[in-house]
């Protein structure tokens, strides 16, 4: 597609077209990969199982509407959402997807297992999710104008999972968390996220905190353009500031 061709959004924009806008292209991998997962989830059985049909991409995209509806209709457990209770009862997922498809779904995964990399001192502790989080975080750029004022800070996202790299906060209501560090413009859009995945002593240099190279990490795509990038006292630095001025970030 042609730069000039490229669709952005606007104030016409449904949430259907933007989400497909940013995620097209990770549903295909979502299908391609939860499908090679289950494949060798199916090779490690030491007995015969019943093999389910492969997951096509209308599959995956009513799997991914049902679970951001979920977020909206929070019940107990996940098989409440399929009760036929009648104080529990919900029409809408059961004749959306049935439940043992959902579940099947439940494979879920967005790279191949059998390329994990080697755990050495370039490991990459998002490897699973590092192609669909790149493809975000290019199109967040692709497909918006940003405005002249722009902010970076922290997010904090409630996690209870078991990941090296998850945070406690004991100060907060998220006691458990993963923090993304964002730069977003005036409007509240994101234009650029990385994850924290602790002590990045990799980026650091004898110029350059980890908190430096973290911002320069996130602002590349506004260099020279003329935008001013507000922050609070955490990740501001005389030598930052120094830095911004010869790339032409006010």
């Amino acid at each position: 597609m042609k730069k000039s061709d490229t669709p952005h959004i606007n104030k016409d924009s449904s949430p259907l077209s933007v989400l497909m806008l940013f995620f097209t292209e990770n549903f295909h991998v979502l299908v391609e990969k939860t499908n090679l997962y289950y494949e060798q989830f199916l090779d490690r059985q030491a007995g015969p199982s019943r093999r389910l049909p492969d997951i096509m991409l209308p599959d995956m995209m009513t799997y991914i509407a049902l679970a951001l509806q979920m977020g909206r209709n929070l019940k107990d457990t996940l098989h409440d959402y399929w009760s036929r209770l009648r104080e529990l009862h919900t029409l809408f997922y059961g004749e959306t997807m049935t439940r043992d498809r959902f579940l099947h779904i439940r494979f879920l995964h967005f790279v191949d297992n059998s390329q994990r990399p080697d755990q050495g001192k370039e490991y990459d502790r998002l490897w699973k999710l590092r192609t669909v989080f790149d493809t975000l975080d290019d199109n967040y750029a692709k497909f918006y104008n940003l405005s002249e004022n722009l902010a970076v800070d922290e997010v904090t996202v409630k996690y209870r999972g078991r990941v090296i790299f998850r945070q406690y906060t004991p100060k907060t209501r998220k006691h458990f968390c993963i923090k993304i560090y964002k730069l977003w413009d005036e409007a509240g859009y994101t234009c650029a996220m990385r994850v924290y995945l602790g002590k990045d002593s990799q980026s650091a240099t004898d110029d350059m905190t980890t908190t430096h190279a973290t911002i320069r990490h996130l602002t590349p795509r506004v260099e020279g353009l003329g935008h001013k990038l507000f922050m609070d006292n955490f990740f501001s630095s005389p030598r930052l500031f120094d830095d911004f001025d010869g790339h032409k970030i006010n």
